[in-house]
C-alpha cells in the first residue's frame, strides 16, 4: 500500500480511471488553456496529428514539472484550524455540497458556470443557468468579425447584469433580481481577479492551504487547468457563498491580508447576505407545539399557504351549524383581495408608490408566524424577492428582553446598535441608510411587547446612529424617520396592532385562514402515511361544527395530533368524533401559551396560577350572559363590569379579537361563535361543580331531583332554558356542556381542577332524561339532542 503522502500527490496520470473519468473536463471556458491546434484547417489531418502527439509529450513533461514543484514548494500543511464558520442552528439542514450541477455548453467556447457536466457529483441536480439565448449551430455562419454577445461567448466571465427593480421573472415565476454586487458573476469575477493578482509561488500556496480545509476538494483537482477553472470548481462543490469565504480566509493564512481585505470588501454584500441566510437557516423546522426530539416538521413539507386578504375584516368565520349568521353581521373578504405572502412588498400604495410599511394580523394561531417563516425561507433559497438584498429578523419579544433585561446602564441605543445586537454581522454594513439598498426589517409579535408606545409625544429621531430608548426607536423606525428607505413588516395580534395610528401604515393585510381544499391539503400534507391522513380528512367531515373550526390552521393542528393519536387504537372512528374534547384543547394550549408569551413561564413548568383560573371563569361568566342577551360582540365596558383587564382579555388570551367597527368603541367577540358558546358551558359546569347551579332559576317545577349536585339536575336546568329558547341560541352551548360532563373530559385537571378531581355523580341518571327527551322532542330538535346524548356517553377518545 502506497503512504499517504504519496497518494496524495501522485501525478495525475496514475489516477483511477473513474477519479479520472469524474473529474475529467473540457477546454477552459474562457479561452486560457485553448490550444493553438483549435485554429488548423480541419482539412490538414496529418499536420494535426503530429503537433497533437507534440503536445501530449509537452503536457506530459509539464505534468512532470508540476509534481516536482508540487513536491519541492510542498511543506507540512498547516494545522487544521478551519476558517471561522457562520453561525448555523443546529436545526438548519447541513449541506455536503451544492448539489446542483450548472450545464456547461458542449462548445469549446462554453458559457460561464460554476460547473461542467463532467464534474456532476453522484445524484446532483443538473440546472441550466444558461441564457435565453442559446449557442446554436446558426451562430457558426455568422461573420467572425461580428461583435459577439458577451453573455454567451465572451472568454472572460459576463458582466453583472442591470440591477433591474422586479421587472424579470425568475424560474418560481417571481420578478425580481439579484443585486449586482451579490450575483454569482459579480463574485465569480472578484475571486478570479485576486488570484491573478497572485505569483506562481503564492498561487500554489494558496492551493495547498485551501485544500487542507476542504476535503471535498483535493490538491491534485486544485492542480488541473488554470484559475477559472479553479474557480469554476470550488464554487461547483462549496457553492458560492462557501467558496468566497474560504478563499478570504485563505489569503488571510498565507499573509496575504490586503487582498484578503479588498476580496471582502468588494463582495461585502454577498458576504452580508449570506449571513442573514445563516440566520433565518431556523426557519427550516417548523415549531408546533411541544417540540419532540426527532419529530420536527419540516417548513416545506407541511406548509399550505393560508388565505391573505388586503384590508381589515377582523377575521372572523360567521359560519355556525345552527345559525346562517351571527347576531351580530361580520365583514368576509372577497376572493379578489387575496395576495401571496411573496407578493406583500410588491403592493403599492394609492399613488402607486411601492409600500414601505406592512401590518399583517389575523387571531391567535391563524398562520402568521408561519407566513413570516415561509417569506425569510424563500428568500433565502432565493425562490422569492430577490430583489431584496437583505432580510433582517427582529422580533418584538426580542426587543422587549432586550429593553427589561440586557440594556446599557444608560438605557439607550441607536437602531443600528439595536440590529447589531441580533446581527452582529451587520456591525459595519453602512448601506441600511442607502437609497439604492432594498432592504425589509420583519418585525413578528407586536402583541409580545407590552409597553404602552406613545405616538403624539415620542421625540422625532433621525439620525440612525442617536441613541434613545427603545420604546422611543419603535415609534420612529414605524413613523419613517429612522431608516426611511427600509421596508417594514409589522405582525400581531389585531387588539396589539391597532394601536399604531393608520397614517404610519401603507397596508394592513390579514391572515383569513384555509379554505375547504386548503383544510384537506394540510391533513394530507402533514402524514406520510396517506391512509391514516385519508382516515384524518374523513373522521373530521363527520361533524360539521370541526368543518368549520378546520378554517383555522391551529385547529387544523390540533384536529391532526389528536386524531393521529386515537388511529392508534384499530377500533376508533366507529362513531363520529366527539367536539368537546377539541375546544378544551383550544382553550389549554391558548392559556398555556399565554403563560409562555407574556408571563415568562418555562414549557416544562406551566401552572396555572389562581387568578389565571379567575381568567377563565370570568369570561365564562361574560360569554353566558352575552348567549343571554343573544349578543355575539363586547366592548371594553363590558370587560370592565366583569374586572377584566383588556389587554389580557383581548390580546393575551388567544381566544378574543379585535373586529372592525362603524362606532367609535373597539368591538371584540370570540374567535369563534362557538367558543363563546363553550366557554359559557365552561362557566355553568365549572360553577356548579365548586358553587352551585347557576341556571337554578328557570328550573321546571315537574320534575325535582334530591342530590342538587347530580348531573341531571343541571341538565334538566339546560335543557329547560334550551327549549325554551328559539333555534339556535342555546343548543350548542348544551351540546357543550354535555360533552363537559362526560367523565372522560379530564384535560383541565390539574389546570383549572385539581388532579383527581371526581366525576359528577348521577350520569346515568341524566342520560336517562335525554333519552326521555329525544323520545319527545320536535323534529327540528332531535338531531342536535342525540348529538348531546353521544356527548356526554360516548368514551372511544
Amino acid at each position: 500500500m502506497e503512504p499517504e503522502s504519496e497518494s496524495v500527490f501522485r501525478p495525475v496520470y496514475a489516477e483511477d480511471d473513474e477519479d479520472k473519468k469524474n473529474w475529467a473536463r473540457p477546454p477552459s471556458s474562457y479561452g486560457s488553456m485553448k490550444s493553438d491546434s483549435d485554429d488548423v484547417d480541419e482539412d490538414d489531418e496529418e499536420d494535426v496529428d503530429l503537433m497533437e502527439e507534440q503536445e501530449q509529450g509537452e503536457e506530459q513533461r509539464e505534468e512532470e514539472e508540476c509534481n516536482q514543484e508540487v513536491a519541492e514548494a510542498f511543506v507540512s500543511p498547516p494545522p487544521q484550524v478551519h476558517p471561522p464558520s457562520p453561525i448555523v442552528h443546529r436545526d438548519a439542514p447541513v449541506y455536503e455540497g451544492t448539489g446542483m450541477q450548472l450545464v456547461r455548453s458542449e462548445s469549446p467556447e462554453t458559457l460561464f458556470t460554476m460547473s461542467t457536466q463532467q464534474t456532476k457529483p453522484p445524484g446532483a441536480i443538473v440546472i441550466d443557468t444558461r441564457s435565453d439565448i442559446e449557442c446554436n449551430s446558426e451562430d457558426d455562419d455568422k461573420d467572425l468579425d461580428e461583435p459577439l454577445d458577451s453573455r454567451n461567448n465572451s472568454p472572460e466571465p459576463p458582466e453583472p447584469l442591470e440591477y433591474d427593480d422586479g421587472m424579470q421573472m425568475d424560474e418560481y415565476g417571481q420578478p425580481g433580481m439579484l443585486h449586482p454586487e451579490q450575483d454569482l458573476a459579480h463574485v465569480f469575477k472578484t475571486i478570479q481577479n485576486i488570484l491573478t493578482s497572485l505569483t506562481k509561488e503564492e498561487l500554489l500556496q494558496f492551493k495547498i492551504w485551501f485544500s487542507s480545509w476542504e476535503k471535498q476538494i483535493t490538491l491534485q483537482h486544485m492542480m488541473e487547468g488554470d484559475i477559472l477553472d479553479f474557480v469554476d470548481r470550488i464554487i461547483e462543490v462549496l457553492g458560492m457563498e462557501r467558496a468566497l469565504t474560504h478563499t478570504i480566509h485563505t489569503l488571510g493564512g498565507i499573509n496575504k491580508q490586503q487582498e484578503s481585505e479588498q476580496l471582502h470588501y468588494q463582495c461585502r454584500r454577498a458576504l452580508i447576505r449570506w449571513q442573514l441566510k445563516q440566520h433565518l437557516e431556523r426557519y427550516y423546522i417548523l415549531r408546533e407545539g411541544i417540540t419532540q426530539a426527532g419529530k420536527q416538521s419540516i417548513l416545506d413539507n407541511v406548509f399550505v399557504e393560508p388565505q391573505i386578504s388586503i384590508g381589515f375584516h377582523g377575521g372572523f368565520d360567521p359560519s355556525h351549524e345552527f345559525k346562517p349568521q351571527p347576531p351580530t353581521p361580520v365583514q368576509v373578504p372577497s376572493a379578489d383581495t387575496f395576495v401571496s405572502v411573496d407578493n406583500l412588498f410588491r403592493l403599492k400604495k394609492q399613488d402607486g408608490q411601492p409600500v414601505r410599511t406592512v401590518v399583517t394580523t389575523g387571531i391567535a394561531g391563524i398562520g402568521k408566524s408561519v407566513c413570516v417563516a415561509k417569506f425569510c425561507w424563500d428568500w433565502t433559497n432565493q425562490k422569492a424577492n430577490k430583489d431584496l438584498q437583505f432580510v433582517i429578523d427582529i422580533s418584538f419579544r426580542g426587543i422587549w428582553l432586550l429593553r427589561n433585561l440586557h440594556l446599557p446602564p444608560s438605557k439607550k441605543m441607536s437602531i443600528k446598535e439595536l440590529i447589531n445586537h441580533y446581527h452582529p454581522h451587520c456591525k459595519k454594513m453602512e448601506y441600511l441608510d442607502a437609497e439604492d439598498c432594498k432592504y425589509v426589517i420583519v418585525m413578528d409579535s407586536f402583541d409580545r411587547y407590552q409597553a404602552q408606545l406613545d405616538w403624539k409625544n415620542t421625540p422625532v429621531v433621525n439620525d440612525s446612529n442617536t441613541q434613545e430608548h427603545p420604546d422611543v426607536l419603535i415609534v420612529n423606525l414605524i413613523r419613517g424617520n429612522l431608516l426611511p428607505t427600509a421596508r417594514v413588516w409589522i405582525i400581531g395580534r389585531r387588539a396589539a396592532v391597532s394601536q399604531i395610528p393608520s397614517e404610519f401604515i401603507d397596508v394592513v393585510t390579514e391572515v383569513q385562514g384555509f379554505s375547504d381544499e386548503m383544510k384537506d391539503e394540510y391533513l394530507t400534507k402533514r402524514f406520510a402515511d396517506a391512509q391514516l391522513a385519508a382516515k384524518i380528512v374523513t373522521q373530521y367531515k363527520r361533524q360539521p361544527t370541526l368543518r368549520i373550526l378546520a378554517h383555522h390552521p391551529f385547529t387544523c393542528w390540533i384536529f391532526a395530533t389528536v386524531f393521529k393519536r386515537n388511529f392508534y387504537d384499530e377500533d376508533y372512528g366507529v362513531h363520529p368524533p366527539r367536539i368537546t374534547p377539541f375546544y378544551l384543547n383550544i382553550l389549554l394550549v391558548q392559556m398555556n401559551r399565554r403563560l409562555q408569551f407574556y408571563f415568562g413561564q418555562a414549557e416544562h413548568e406551566l401552572k396555572w396560577r389562581d387568578e389565571d383560573k379567575q381568567l377563565v371563569i370570568k369570561v365564562g361568566k361574560m360569554a353566558l350572559k352575552m348567549l343571554e342577551r343573544n349578543a355575539s360582540v363586547f366592548y371594553e365596558d363590558d370587560l370592565k363590569e366583569y374586572s377584566l383587564n383588556v389587554q389580557d382579555v383581548t390580546v393575551f388570551m388567544g381566544i378574543v379579537t379585535e373586529i372592525p367597527s362603524s362606532s367609535q368603541r373597539r368591538t371584540f367577540c370570540f374567535v369563534h361563535f362557538t367558543v363563546q358558546e363553550f366557554m359559557a358551558a365552561l362557566y355553568v359546569f365549572t360553577t356548579f361543580r365548586e358553587k352551585g347551579n347557576v341556571l337554578e332559576s328557570t328550573r321546571s317545577k315537574i320534575f325535582s331531583f334530591k342530590d342538587t349536585k347530580s348531573a341531571a339536575t343541571l341538565l334538566h336546568s339546560a335543557l329547560d332554558r334550551t327549549l325554551n329558547a328559539p333555534l339556535g341560541q342555546y343548543d350548542m352551548f348544551l351540546r357543550l356542556l354535555c360533552g363537559l360532563v362526560n367523565p372522560d373530559c379530564v384535560h383541565l385537571n390539574g389546570y383549572l381542577y385539581h388532579h383527581h378531581t371526581p366525576k359528577l355523580p348521577g350520569i346515568e341518571e341524566a342520560a336517562k332524561l335525554l333519552e326521555k327527551t329525544i323520545d319527545k322532542a320536535p323534529a327540528e330538535r332531535l338531531k342536535n339532542l342525540k348529538e348531546c346524548l353521544r356527548e356526554m356517553t360516548q368514551n372511544d377518545e
